[in-house]
């Protein structure tokens, strides 16, 4: 096996443990282990020359997520922000010490970590590029099932947040996905906040 093989095989075994499920097409799945499969997939489909430490990024990007669960910390907007910093550290520690046993170098392991942690977002091409698959992945597996869930108000915020941090080359592909009549409309009027 490849360093590259070697250290998805690892990542991958890692998110089977997530006890949390995700239901795509009548199957499920381990939620980080097929979240993080879908990753990927998109950070290939926006960039074919990915480097091998964005690509390690992806497959690793919410690595043990279920492990740090959100009703561990304070209700409210400033504690929600301090869940998502230690969540990213934590990936970011757990995707590196995979690396290491495989062999990457320092040099290598410290990229990596800058892509997952998402440093210089809207400079780094790599750190971009992610952000573009983040979302990208929200929008095709999960957007459908989230908005119902709130006002419409709230949807198009969070849709605006979302799409400010995608850049032309993220939107492109946001455009083209499949939508119901209504969550259409929601990214429509999200679109022209920004716009």
């Amino acid at each position: 096996m490849t360093k590259l093989s070697d250290a998805f095989a690892q990542f991958d075994a890692y998110n089977q443990k997530d006890p949390n499920t995700f239901t795509w097409e009548k199957i499920a799945y381990p939620q980080e282990y097929f979240l993080a499969l879908k990753l990927y997939d998109w950070v290939n489909k926006l960039d074919t020359n990915a480097s091998e430490e964005l690509l390690l990024a992806s497959r690793s990007q919410h690595i043990g997520r279920w492990e740090i669960p959100r009703d561990t910390y304070p209700v409210g907007r400033e504690a929600y922000l301090k869940w998502r910093k230690d969540l990213a550290q934590y990936h970011a520690e757990k995707a590196s010490d995979v690396m290491e046993t495989v062999g990457y170098s320092p040099e290598q392991i410290a990229r990596a970590k800058q892509i997952i942690l998402k440093q210089k977002i809207k400079v780094d091409h790599d750190v971009q590029t992610m952000e573009n698959a983040l979302c990208l992945v929200f929008l095709q597996f999960q957007y459908e099932d989230f908005y119902p869930k709130y006002e419409p108000d709230k949807v198009i915020n969070i849709l605006k947040k979302s799409l400010l941090k995608m850049d032309a080359h993220g939107h492109q592909f946001a455009l083209r996905l499949p939508y119901s009549e209504t969550g259409l409309h929601y990214i429509q009027e999200a679109l022209k906040l920004i716009s």
